[in-house]
């Protein structure tokens, strides 16, 4: 399955007005980059977010959202929100916005 094409055009807008934005296709999807680090992602229907440990427990209580895991592997600090977390418009910025804040606390590379 490619990615949600749709999603990814709800995302695109929000992130390309940021300071060092960057978009590139990564493991089947897409992935929006801020100075280097990956933030936001499009894999499938789901949205990717990396939020960080601090964040992390917090975002997984939302019943839409799970452990990032694509290869079998859960890679802590990242969540994917199933689409029911992001059909309103207000919680898909309010999700990018939790992340850009903790990607804009890592150095650019």
């Amino acid at each position: 399955m490619a990615y949600d094409e749709q999603l990814a055009e709800r995302v695109r807008p929000l992130m390309r007005r940021r300071k060092g934005f960057s978009e590139k296709k990564m493991f089947g999807g897409v992935g929006f980059l801020l100075s280097g680090n990956m933030c936001v992602g499009v894999w499938k229907e789901f949205l990717i977010l990396r939020l960080g440990l601090e964040n992390y427990e917090t975002a997984l209580s939302d019943p839409d959202t799970r452990e990032f895991d694509i290869t079998g592997r859960a890679m802590r600090g990242w969540v994917m929100v199933e689409p029911a977390g992001v059909e309103v418009e207000a919680d898909l910025i309010d999700w990018i916005s939790q992340a850009v804040k903790f990607v804009r606390t890592l150095p650019a590379k």
